[in-house]
């Protein structure tokens, strides 16, 4: 992610109830459409937002394990299920439940993604963040080489702990 100059804030954006934040892009990850929700949690207009890298939102805070685990999903044309902490345009923080999804054309080929998110439920918070900061840990000692795949092993090691799937993880808590 490209250093924005943004300062992170301790502020939390919390979504209402009813919000939904919907975006798609291209198979490069630039958007292509945003509601209007998602530009108000951004703190980005359209204008500033569509034809930019998805990751304009991304937070520092969260793993690029995750992330890693998020692609490799969409490849193989399956949707992926995540919690996910961003950044708005202003250093303010916001947590969704993501809903990413692949969209296909008429012959079955992956043309971009869309996504859909929901807020999160608080105890799925706690459950991620405690995660997500042993992996931004791991990540730090591997090393920006060997960051997600370290990352991705801390995180296959604790779903192999409670016996369960990343899924079955992210759609338990």
């Amino acid at each position: 992610m490209k250093d924005r100059g943004i300062v992170p804030s301790q502020n939390e954006k919390v979504m209402r109830e009813d919000d939904f934040l919907v975006s798609r892009t291209d198979l490069k990850g630039r958007l292509t459409y945003g509601n209007q929700i998602f530009f108000e949690y951004s703190g980005y207009s359209e204008s500033e937002l569509l034809g930019q890298q998805h990751n304009i939102v991304r937070h520092p805070d969260m793993p690029r394990g995750v992330f890693k685990l998020l692609w490799d999903t969409l490849q193989d044309k399956k949707e992926v299920f995540a919690y996910v902490k961003n950044m708005s345009k202003d250093g303010s923080f916001y947590w969704v439940f993501a809903n990413v999804t692949p969209s296909l054309d008429e012959q079955g080929q992956v043309e971009g993604y869309f996504s859909v998110r929901r807020k999160p439920k608080p105890q799925a918070i706690a459950a991620v963040t405690d995660i997500y900061r042993k992996m931004l840990d791991e990540e730090r000692r591997a090393g920006p080489r060997d960051a997600c795949a370290a990352s991705v092993a801390l995180l296959n090691g604790v779903l192999a702990q409670n016996g369960v799937s990343y899924e079955q993880f992210v759609l338990s808590i």
